[in-house]
């Protein structure tokens, strides 16, 4: 495996240590994790309590992911002068209020609203914080930097979210977005304390919107918005089906969720670990596995230890995240940041592409458990595109939609 070029940072040293520094960025995604996947899990339960159809609900989902796709570019674009950590405060006192709001909210559209608002700040807290992650480690370690700000993420779904389903049940949904808007302001007060302070340097709007010219980007963005719908095909009705077609008690739901969470942080740890050898064939790999784990769903959703097993495995998938992220720092050139917040509107457009996808095989008759295989050509149709970001790689100069200006 070959070391793919790195862009050049100037290494920058966290006053107390980077260790406080990376829990701090982590704690962040810890709360912004738990409050997006625990949204799926709590589903019935908010269904339940405003009178609203299940699929009604569903539009709760879409809100966030829409508030994603919107605030990702349009935040890093227009804020591209603000200091970094200014900015992180900034997005995770943003990210509490909403979910303090969803806490609040008393019907169908006021909750949509704060969902949306919650969403607004997710993608560019992601993408800033990788790059200050990164900002503090040596080109060689930048991998397992980014994995370090996503290991909240992926322990969200250890912890976060059977917490939150467990709050849920015995509180109220709104208790769940209570506890996520208090996970927020900690990281804000955590955040001003022990993150550095990163100047934006020469970032500005117009050098931001440059990105939009790299055809390596939108490739790139595009594998993630199909490669990783396979996940979410199968997170958004997990309830349902670990519950309709394995026959478990609700109160084992939490645990199995558990279990895929456990896949996602042990993923999301050796993803860094490979990323930092090879990003393109560690993406190549974690779509191979997901396919092959997302396939085998259908058949292991009947028997309880099967899928417990299985989950651990499709949470592993999580591996494609660090590489990811780090071959967009790669192709990105001078837009940094926007390019890093994209990346998380390109998963949550994957969110929305594999629950919509999932949700069609449902409808017409195929079973819970279609939503393995349907997963799995997501993950397919990923390493179709992964192939074509390669070819045009190769072929050189295939970068640019457009020539630079002078």
């Amino acid at each position: 495996m070959h070391h793919e070029p790195t862009s050049p940072l100037p290494l920058i040293t966290a006053p107390r240590g980077a260790g406080m520094a990376s829990l701090a960025l982590a704690l962040g995604g810890l709360a912004i994790g738990t409050g997006e996947f625990a949204s799926m899990s709590i589903l019935p339960v908010v269904a339940g309590d405003l009178h609203a159809s299940l699929p009604d609900m569903g539009h709760m989902i879409s809100a966030y992911a829409l508030g994603v796709v919107v605030g990702a570019p349009l935040i890093t674009i227009f804020l591209a002068r603000m200091p970094r950590r200014a900015m992180l405060i900034l997005l995770m006192t943003l990210y509490a209020a909403g979910n303090l709001l969803s806490a609040a909210a008393p019907g169908y559209g006021t909750l949509l609203l704060a969902r949306f608002i919650a969403g607004i700040p997710h993608g560019a807290y992601f993408g800033v914080a990788a790059l200050v992650a990164a900002a503090m480690a040596t080109p060689d370690k930048r991998g397992q930097a980014v994995s370090r700000v996503l290991l909240g993420l992926t322990i969200a779904n250890i912890f976060g979210v059977p917490l939150a389903t467990w709050l849920s049940q015995g509180f109220g949904w709104r208790s769940t977005f209570l506890v996520v808007g208090v996970l927020g302001t900690i990281t804000a007060l955590m955040v001003r304390r022990y993150v550095p302070f990163i100047a934006a340097g020469d970032a500005s709007p117009r050098r931001e919107l440059g990105v939009f010219r790299r055809l390596q980007v939108w490739v790139t963005l595009l594998m993630v918005s199909v490669g990783f719908g396979g996940l979410f095909a199968v997170y958004t009705y997990v309830t349902p089906t670990l519950l309709e077609v394995t026959k478990v008690s609700p109160a084992l739901v939490p645990v199995l969720l558990a279990m895929m969470g456990v896949g996602m942080t042990v993923g999301n740890l050796i993803g860094g670990w490979f990323a930092d050898r090879s990003r393109l064939w560690t993406i190549f790999g974690a779509l191979v596995w997901n396919a092959l784990a997302l396939t085998a769903f259908y058949f292991t959703s009947s028997n309880l230890w099967a899928v417990a097993l299985n989950l651990f495995a499709i949470g592993c998938g999580i591996a494609v995240a660090p590489a990811v992220q780090t071959r967009l720092m790669d192709v990105a050139g001078d837009a940094q940041t926007v390019t890093a917040a994209l990346n998380h509107s390109a998963f949550n457009l994957a969110n929305a592409a594999g629950a919509w996808c999932g949700g069609m095989a449902i409808a017409h008759g195929a079973g819970l458990q279609s939503t393995g295989p349907v997963g799995a050509l997501l993950a397919v149709g990923g390493i179709v595109v992964l192939g074509v970001s390669v070819l045009l790689e190769r072929r050189g100069g295939g970068n640019r939609l457009a020539p630079a200006a002078a």
